[in-house]
């Protein structure tokens, strides 16, 4: 009898698991092909891979969640891994009150990135409320939703960007950094994901590296070129690329992937200031977002920009690299080329003449100049680079008037080069200032700030050893005062973070730029030579 009873019981714990490794249900088909294919169709049937496990126990399906808390609503995305065909596509979201968990909302999970979006209005932002993201019986997430720090004199935002395949392991320096400086919010500028083509096992990746930083605290991400599958990107309202490199401008694959990569890396983020879709059907996600008295712009560096193949002369091998030291810098700043485009130029205007007593600050993927002279290797010298914002001039110049005038800051990633400058407008230190953060990993296509005379500006940071600040023309001919920068020689081979503090009682703001492999919870760690800066609004 106790023979039968345990060979029945086999045969059901057999059966079980043959329901989930071998599906006999039809998967959701993929509107694209040979991409994001880890984790499309019969996905279960693909090989191992080299950037994660995705045929996690059923009880860790929920990968980790992201949200943030604007006007009284939360925003909460969930994201996670795949599911098989006969897995529930629901999942509901529990809050902790009460003294018990109570399901407040479901929604179905969208297979195309395996994610879904909760929305609570009327939202009670006075405290801490615990949250669990739950799928089936026994799969969830859990973290805090923090209560609005609009109480704390200073607000402290931890910046990141350039999250290289070059290193797959976990980002365990950075968790415990972050964690232990406990910041209020998070912010990832971009290039979360490197595997261009696979951005749903990148992004899980990313989740599993980082998740232990936004689970108890809002965070902002979003999407640069290489989240998207490009090199580069010159978005162009949303036109289709066909060119190499995609200097043409416009989007290289299938809009539904675009779409997918920025519904899992920004639907979390305060409601579009202008929803109105682009070419191809590819949304915005411009917008901007409050916390604790500091008010957040979050700009699309790339989403309308011009591309420039085909429209300036060409000055090297490549449309967007410029080589010849001696080029008129005029003659591709021309009229009909484009950088943030009009409507995001529309946001900040109005964004910016809002009066209030909220700190500004603008979040945007890279940087308003040519930073940095030297690209991957160290004879590998640019005297100008198209895919950063220097470039067209005249609209680098409304965007910066535009950011001066808000009285804001600017932080930004993606230059794999750490830099603190003082935008130029008409004049050399008339512009706002800016952060561009380091890369996390920086052992990939490094950049170095070296200018060709090795010379200093004039007025150069007396408050550093770095050879090479003051006032600078950039490639492009704009103004430009370097106060810092991190090369590749630097701790960390440059790689870390930047850690923003917002002094609202002093309307002063420090950047503070930490290495990767700095430990913070020592009481000895330093931070890169030239910081942290400190600087006042007006």
């Amino acid at each position: 009898m106790h023979k039968l009873i345990n060979c029945c019981l086999l045969l059901f714990i057999l059966q079980f698991q043959s329901s989930f490794s071998q599906p006999q249900a039809t998967p959701f088909p993929s509107p694209f092909k040979n991409i994001d294919t880890l984790a499309t169709n019969d996905w279960w049937n693909r090989a191992p891979n080299e950037i994660i496990n995705l045929k996690v126990n059923r009880d860790s399906v929920v990968a980790f969640g992201l949200y943030t808390v604007h006007a009284n609503v939360l925003k909460l995305t969930a994201q996670l891994y795949p599911l098989y065909p006969k897995e529930t596509r629901t999942i509901s979201l529990a809050l902790y009150t009460d003294g018990e968990w109570n399901i407040v909302q479901k929604q179905d999970v969208n297979e195309l990135g395996w994610s879904a979006l909760f929305r609570i209005e009327n939202w009670d932002y006075s405290k801490d409320i615990k949250y669990r993201i739950i799928h089936g019986e026994g799969a969830y997430f859990e973290g805090t939703i923090r209560k609005n720090p609009e109480y704390k004199d200073e607000i402290v935002m931890a910046a990141l960007s350039c999250n290289s395949n070059k290193d797959r392991g976990l980002r365990r320096n950075y968790v415990r950094n972050i964690n232990y400086q406990d910041p209020d919010i998070m912010f990832f500028a971009g290039d979360q994901s490197y595997d261009h083509t696979e951005h749903t096992a990148a992004w899980l990746k990313f989740g599993l590296q980082f998740r232990e930083t936004f689970r108890n605290r809002p965070c902002i991400t979003i999407p640069d070129d290489h989240d998207i599958g490009q090199g580069n990107l010159w978005g162009e309202n949303g036109k289709l690329s066909t060119a190499k490199g995609s200097s043409d401008g416009g989007y290289r694959y299938h809009p539904e992937y675009v779409k997918m990569v920025e519904r899992c890396q920004t639907g979390h983020l305060p409601d579009p200031y202008d929803p109105t879709p682009i070419e191809q059907g590819i949304g915005v996600y411009y917008t901007n977002l409050t916390l604790g008295g500091i008010d957040f712009a979050i700009l699309e560096d790339r989403k309308f920009k011009s591309g420039p193949e085909g429209k300036i002369p060409q000055q090297g091998p490549r449309p967007d690299h410029i080589r010849n030291p001696n080029y008129d810098p005029k003659s591709i700043d021309l009229e009909g080329l484009t950088l943030l485009g009009e409507r995001q130029l529309i946001f900040l205007k109005d964004w910016g003449g809002k009066k209030s007593e909220a700190m500004k600050v603008v979040l945007s993927q890279t940087g308003f100049c040519g930073g940095a002279h030297i690209h991957g290797s160290l004879d590998n010298r640019l005297h100008a680079d198209l895919d950063s914002n220097g470039w067209p001039q005249s609209d680098r110049n409304k965007a910066l008037k535009l950011i001066k005038n808000a009285n804001a800051v600017h932080i930004a990633g993606d230059q794999h080069l750490a830099t603190v400058i003082q935008h130029g407008i008409e004049d050399f230190r008339d512009g706002p200032w800016a952060f561009v953060v380091p890369a996390i990993v920086n052992d990939y296509y490094s950049r170095w700030w070296w200018p060709e005379d090795e010379k200093a500006g004039s007025n150069p940071n007396k408050k550093t050893s770095l050879p090479w600040t003051g006032d600078y023309l950039d490639g492009f001919g704009n103004k430009i005062s370097m106060m810092a920068y991190v090369n590749p020689e630097s701790p960390s081979s440059g790689g870390g973070y930047g850690l923003i503090r917002f002094n609202k009682k002093e309307k002063n703001i420090t950047f503070e730029c930490w290495p990767r492999n700095a430990d913070v919870t020592t009481g000895n760690a330093t931070q890169f030579e030239g910081w942290p800066i400190t600087i006042t609004l007006d």
